[in-house]
């Protein structure tokens, strides 16, 4: 069987943060042809699990960057956290930066998980991290971090760069940019790629081909053990650069389009 491991924002989700009616018929004609169909995000799992399209949709989801996996009938199989010391090292030193902090746990993302600020404005995002006691995340009860994510305004992107050098070298983690103005650090055993080598492995598959779609740096790591690679229309030119492939944009049904058009995937239908 083929392995189609597809991201979610800026790839299967519009601007609008749906999946177009071309590419849940993609998604349901794959899966029907028994090939494995794969959801690859950064998100958390309850963000993931909020967008109706895909409530109906038994299939795998990997989330936080391979962080935490899903196998299709939601049996959690796989999770790789931040140990609570190294997080007590690195929060100080992005405090120190100037940057907006995102920690993404067990219990939820504290004092929010990205999607939902995508629209705020930058006084609303500044006093949502100056006015939050990040000190309350370490007195729940068996915590588990799985990432943290370092954001800075549009106009500040040299703090991207910044965080990146900081870091560096000093702690066993991750790190992968899904934004241009954020880092996302996780565990070291938190990667899209080996998330996607580790699920065939722990459920005794054998994947003839992998074909991976994304838009962002963290997708990059599937594109590693990808034998093909496609980047959308949307995705910055480092990534496209990176790529086998480069589809239309994630408003164009760039993913739909690859599959029916740019692989020759004779098995799936045309509309």
């Amino acid at each position: 069987m083929k392995c189609f491991s597809i991201d979610l924002d800026g790839t299967l989700l519009n601007s609008d943060h749906d999946i177009s009616e071309a590419n849940l018929q993609t998604i349901n004609e794959l899966h029907e042809q028994g090939h494995s169909v794969i959801l690859n995000t950064g998100r958390a799992y309850a963000d993931v699990v909020k967008i109706k399209a895909l409530q109906n949709l038994e299939i795998p989801i990997f989330c936080v960057n391979g962080s935490v996996l899903f196998s299709a009938s939601k049996e959690l199989l796989f999770e790789a956290t931040i140990p609570n010391e190294i997080y007590k090292e690195l929060f100080p030193i992005l405090k120190g930066l100037g940057v907006g902090i995102l920690v993404y746990t067990n219990y939820g993302g504290f004092p929010s998980t990205l999607p939902p600020l995508h629209n705020k404005s930058k006084e609303e995002l500044n006093a949502l991290f100056e006015e939050f006691n990040y000190d309350e995340i370490l007195e729940k009860v068996q915590l588990k971090i799985y990432k943290l994510i370092a954001l800075t305004h549009h106009d500040q992107l040299e703090k991207v760069e910044e965080v990146k050098k900081a870091l560096e070298g000093k702690f066993e983690i991750s790190m992968a940019s899904s934004f241009p103005n954020n880092v996302e650090i996780t565990s070291n055993e938190a990667h899209k790629g080996k998330a996607l080598l580790r699920y065939q492995k722990m459920m005794n598959l054998d994947f003839e081909e992998i074909i991976a779609f994304g838009d962002g740096g963290n997708d990059l790591a599937m594109f590693e053990v990808a034998t093909t690679s496609v980047a959308m229309g949307n995705a910055p030119l480092h990534v496209q650069q990176k790529a086998d492939i480069v589809t239309k944009s994630n408003d164009e049904d760039g993913f739909a389009y690859a599959v029916r058009h740019l692989l020759n995937l004779n098995t799936v239908t045309s509309n």
